[in-house]
């Protein structure tokens, strides 16, 4: 049931940044750092395990597919239990779940037995990014949520240059094994420290659970007056409350109201597995296969991966100034121009590593933007189904492509990888120039489609296309 009488949104909206939402971006962010250096970690120990006969180029295509195959899994059902059980259960559940199967592949006796724990590992990772920059939307006021969810994606995205780096320290001298065990131990740690999580007063005033809603706002509220000595301001006025809603299925993700929504959000997170996945996972194994040694290789990426933070970085200067549509589309485009120009810089290092570094920032400032507004793309009862059925479709596409990006390797060198990977960025910006929304500074809550106007839009459409047809 949908109530709103303890206007969660609105009072969230208006508390000043405090104590509270610095712990709950480090929280959040402590495990998708984990994540992402989980994510990360496969290209430099793919690499070395190409490198000394462990295994193929067939068998790391295998690697990542079951990896990709496990995050289908996680993404999806992280939707839907996030949504019905909360947003705190589902992370601890997904935290556990990676935490532990990266223990468990540090001891691998075999590729196989590697392979069947990197699928377990990939269920746990699909779900902690659907729900992650999610959960901190919820808590953030509007007109800091584009710089907060920037700041959360460079938390997250530091782990590219982490292990890229801890790669190049430790693969060499110690192999690849304890790359999974840092993961496995940091995971315990903050599955311990997210215990005492607040869940979502949002998601629970939709669920109808009122007096947990309140207490937790509450709580928010006192942190928020005793960090700034003050009373917080008084509410402004909002719109009566919506009548009871029965509970929404993931078909409403298809509904006119929310399809586009739903294509924006799929858009994004295919061409995110396709270019972070599809490219930046597989530059060590490229490297080597192209006589470069494996610290050498190791040290490119490093160098390159910088742009990780760098990207993050500047979408978080730019993200509530600029907004999330011009960035999407200008950051597209010069990803694409990049990567058209980046097969001319192969056998000229100086040069290759500018172009390189210049390719991976790119990436992740439309990473950055595109995680926030994915999850502004739909509202509260339905958003975690909303993510996790875009990062679904992400990475079910994400786990074919890996044996098209060894054919397209294997045809034309990494000239014909990243040529083809620049025409689907140039796809993206075309789509999001035409059909994007701008959701800068704007509350969730007048996000909604019903909000914005999707639904009187869907069905002036209709009754357009029926008149047509009498």
């Amino acid at each position: 049931m949908t109530t709103h009488s303890v206007m969660a949104g609105p009072r969230l909206d208006r508390m000043p940044l405090s104590g509270f939402h610095t712990k709950m971006l480090w929280l959040v962010g402590g495990g998708l750092f984990l994540d992402g250096f989980d994510v990360y970690l496969a290209g430099g120990v793919l690499g070395s395990l190409l490198k000394s006969g462990w295994s193929t180029l067939a068998m790391n295509a295998l690697f990542v597919t079951a990896t990709f195959a496990g995050m289908v899994v996680g993404a999806f059902m992280s939707g839907v239990l996030g949504d019905r059980y909360g947003r705190r259960f589902s992370y601890q559940v997904n935290l556990a779940i990676f935490g532990l199967a990266s223990l468990a592949g540090a001891f691998a006796p075999s590729m196989e037995w590697l392979i069947f724990f990197r699928f377990i590992m990939g269920v746990g990772l699909g779900a902690e990014l659907a729900i992650g920059y999610a959960t901190l939307s919820e808590f953030v006021p509007a007109g800091k949520r584009g710089r907060w969810i920037a700041l959360l994606a460079l938390i997250a995205n530091a782990s590219l240059f982490a292990s890229s780096l801890l790669a190049w320290v430790i693969i060499p001298s110690f192999g690849w094994r304890p790359m999974f065990l840092i993961v496995g131990v940091g995971a315990a740690i903050i599955w311990i420290l997210r215990k005492k999580m607040p869940e979502s007063p949002r998601w629970l005033e939709e669920q109808g659970r009122l007096d947990e809603a309140e207490a937790v706002l509450r709580s928010i509220e006192l942190e928020s007056e005793r960090a700034t000595g003050k009373p917080l301001p008084p509410l402004a006025p909002v719109a009566a409350a919506a009548p009871a809603q029965k509970r929404q299925t993931i078909f409403v993700l298809f509904t006119p109201a929310v399809i586009r929504r739903t294509f924006l959000g799929a858009t994004f997170s295919v061409v995110q597995g396709l270019s972070v996945y599809g490219l930046v996972g597989w530059l060590p194994s490229f490297f080597v296969k192209e006589g470069v040694s494996v610290a050498s290789s190791l040290g490119y990426t490093t160098v390159m991966s910088l742009g990780g933070p760098l990207g993050a970085l500047i979408g978080f200067m730019l993200s509530d100034r600029i907004g999330r549509r011009p960035l999407m589309v200008g950051a597209s485009a010069f990803t694409a121009l990049c990567a058209f120009i980046y097969p001319l810089t192969v056998h000229n290092t100086p040069l290759l590593l500018v172009v390189g570094l210049l390719l991976v920032t790119s990436i992740f400032v439309w990473l950055t933007i595109g995680y926030t507004l994915q999850t502004e793309l739909f509202a509260t009862e339905y958003r975690l189904r909303g993510t996790g059925f875009c990062q679904t479709m992400g990475r079910l596409v994400t786990a074919f492509v890996q044996f098209i990006v060894i054919s397209l390797f294997t045809w034309g060198g990494v000239t014909a990888v990243i040529t083809s990977l620049a025409g689907v960025l140039v796809v993206q910006a075309l789509i999001f120039l035409v059909a994007g929304i701008e959701t800068k500074r704007k509350p969730l809550e007048a996000l909604t489609p019903e909000a914005a106007g999707d639904v009187a839009f869907s069905n002036d459409m209709a009754l357009n296309a029926e008149g047509k047809t009498r």
